[in-house]
């Protein structure tokens, strides 16, 4: 019964979306203030409709329904809590399910808390934010329906993707797509602003939250994904360019660039057409990776669906969405003309370079993800783009980036002069050579590109402490004691983009030492027999069968000692293989040993004879300062998220302000940029 509800309340959802997207567009079109009206309540309850619909499928995963073919397809009755919540959006139903829920979600919260947005503004971008919502419940009524019954009901499930059956991937998918189908309210921003043709400062200063909100879990998202690739997959590595992987990366970088694209907008009223264009782009990648993930010209682990048919609906989805869009972009866009001047040497300078090295970034990336599917497509040759190209072309254009971002703080709005500050950068200098000399002399005799990265982790880190201090004494005639008070008075936003380049810097750092100082020893060894890595000595103590909830584990333990210590400080790490029962699929589960600077990392393999088994033991040096910096730019997003500034509308400029030119004085700047 609570199925056919979810099943009807996700039709009415559609009707509703559909009073939304139309009513809303001509009140403006109209200058009708109840047909814009009808906007806020359409929202609610259209969010309302697709959250008891996904609801009411978790309580088919909860109570094992196997009446309904998705729980059939993707849970077990022997499966623990957790992942029969989390299988709802392991599978492509349900997932897309919550895409839709999602989408929702951030048209109500416009709906609430969007009050002091323009009616006409308002109105157009939640019948936007409606229209695409409309063409996501199409293809899931049409072709994907999460409530699609099977009888006779079977007496057991076939289980969810051993592989995805991990706390990591449980809270992953939420956190992604909060993020980047939250680049859809920005999308719906940005086509409004078009509709209407204006574009200033105060709309900047709207979109700019809901884009930190988007890009903070987004980075959340990418870093669980990342940090479950790490363990749970067995094989040492964090990222491997995969083109999953890749569909969420690239909006990341998109989103980036116009959180700092909209500081411009803000401060200097310029880059308008530019940043509509970022908002458009970086929502269109994300529905460029739901095609990837879900049309089945790709197979990963990520995927949700090998179904030609679906594909050719997300491609005709896409057709319609990004095609109109920039559609819509080509013919208001010259229209939208910036109004400050500035010179090269600037913080829009820094910023322009920021958004061009950004973009290219996204763009190598795009190229790389499709090139092969495309050659495949036209010639009918498969190659595979991995790793060593996406390393020889992104490494490179990242590189200047981060360098830049250590001066482009101190730059003053609309001109300025290089010479000062790189004076103020000295020890920030001085701190990255002494930094790499250091790490020199410890990494001496491996790889030398990772003192590259060192030094601009470094540098990063540098940087930051200096614009903090710069900002809390800029003179030498105040004393430590009300420097101290500034600190504590800063505003939350310049916080955030000191914890958010500071998190930059530390993954920097651990991706640095996760790629290139890593320590690996892969061997076939019977129990008792030890394996020597880096400062370690790993000892195969036994190999036992363990019971699970729903798998049978083979689980090794090895004995690691310190060669170094001069004390027994020996301990314990736990490998396992798990076979599960319902479809016999096997998973590895590494055994990790975090401390503040490395990672010693054990994996089990086969058994290969004689009594011995196939091990892979790892050194990983600097890897935990992944996840902390991940952690860092999280809530570096949050806090200027908090900041009470980027809540409310910017006041409107004068004339004078908006029309001036190079030679006048430039407006104050924000004290968080």
């Amino acid at each position: 019964m609570i199925a056919e509800l979810g099943h009807y309340a996700l039709t009415l959802a559609l009707g509703v979306a559909l009073v939304q997207a139309i009513l809303p567009m001509l009140g403006a079109a109209r200058g009708d203030m109840q047909w814009m009206g009808v906007a806020v309540p359409t929202a609610l309850v259209q969010f309302a409709l697709l959250m008891f619909a996904f609801l009411a499928l978790m309580h088919a995963y909860v109570t094992s329904d196997f009446s309904v073919l998705n729980v059939v397809a993707n849970s077990h009755s022997l499966k623990p809590m957790l992942y029969k919540i989390s299988g709802v959006w392991g599978n492509h139903e349900g997932s897309l399910l919550l895409w839709v829920a999602v989408m929702a979600l951030f048209g109500a919260l416009v709906a609430i808390f969007g009050r002091n947005l323009p009616p006409g503004l308002k109105a157009r971008t939640l019948s936007i934010q409606a229209t695409i919502t409309v063409g996501f419940l199409l293809f899931m009524i049409l072709t994907s329906n999460p409530f699609e019954r099977v009888f006779p009901a079977p007496l057991e499930g076939q289980d969810l993707n051993p592989l995805l059956q991990d706390p990591g991937l449980a809270f992953h998918p939420p956190m992604l797509y909060i993020g980047y189908v939250g680049l859809s309210i920005v999308f719906s921003f940005a086509c409004a602003a078009l509709i209407e043709g204006k574009v200033d400062a105060a709309w900047a200063r709207w979109v700019r939250p809901w884009t930190l909100l988007a890009w903070s879990f987004l980075t959340g998202g990418i870093a669980l994904g990342s940090w479950w690739a790490y363990y749970e997959l067995g094989w040492g590595g964090f990222w491997f360019w995969d083109p999953v992987e890749n569909a969420s990366f690239m909006p990341w970088l998109v989103a980036t660039a116009m959180l700092h694209s909209a500081i411009v907008v803000e401060k200097r009223d310029t880059l308008k057409s530019w940043t509509i264009l970022l908002a458009i782009i970086g929502f269109s990648l994300s529905l460029i990776g739901t095609f990837l993930v879900r049309s089945g010209v790709l197979t990963s682990v990520h995927a949700f669906a090998s179904d030609p048919e679906r594909g050719v609906f997300i491609l005709m989805l896409l057709a319609v969405s990004i095609g109109g869009s920039f559609a819509l972009y080509a013919w208001r866009a010259p229209s939208l003309s910036g109004g400050g001047l500035f010179r090269p040497i600037s913080r829009e300078g820094a910023l322009v370079l920021n958004n061009l090295l950004l973009t290219t970034a996204a763009a190598t990336v795009l190229l790389g993800t499709l090139y092969p599917l495309f050659l495949e497509l036209l010639t009918n040759d498969k190659i595979s783009v991995g790793p060593p190209f996406f390393n020889a072309t992104f490494v490179p254009i990242m590189i200047p980036l981060f360098v830049a971002l250590g001066v482009g703080p101190f730059l003053p709005w609309k001109r300025g002069d290089l010479t000062p500050v790189l004076r103020l950068l000295i020890t920030a200098f001085v701190f990255a050579v002494v930094v790499t000399v250091l790490a020199g002399i410890v990494i001496w005799g491996q790889q030398a590109y990772a003192l590259l990265g060192i030094a601009v982790s470094a540098w990063l880190v540098g940087s930051v402490v200096t614009e903090i201090y710069r900002r809390i004494r800029p003179t030498r005639s105040i004393g430590f004691g009300q420097a101290f008070g500034r600190l504590l008075n800063l505003p939350r936003a310049a916080w955030g983009m000191s914890a958010a380049h500071f998190g930059i810097a530390i993954v920097v750092a651990g991706a640095t030492g996760a790629s290139l100082l890593t320590t690996e020893k892969i061997e076939a060894i019977r129990i008792g027999q030890t394996v020597e890595v880096a400062q370690f000595d790993f000892t195969l103590t036994g190999v036992t069968q363990v019971p699970g909830p729903n798998y049978t584990a083979t689980r090794g333990e090895f004995t690691v000692t310190p060669r170094d210590s001069g004390t027994d400080q020996s301990f314990t790490l736990k490998a396992e293989n798990r076979q599960f029962l319902s479809n016999g699929q096997v998973t590895t589960e590494a055994a990790i040993r975090s401390a503040s600077w490395y990672d010693l990392y054990a994996v089990l393999g086969e058994p290969v004879g004689q009594g011995r088994y196939t091990v892979r033991l790892y050194f990983k040096p600097l890897v935990p300062w992944m996840w902390a910096g991940a952690i860092f730019m999280v809530i570096g997003g949050l806090l200027s998220l908090s900041d009470r500034r980027l809540r409310v509308g910017a006041p409107k400029r004068s004339a004078a302000v908006i029309n001036s030119t190079p030679d006048a004085p430039s407006p104050s700047a924000h004290p968080a940029e």
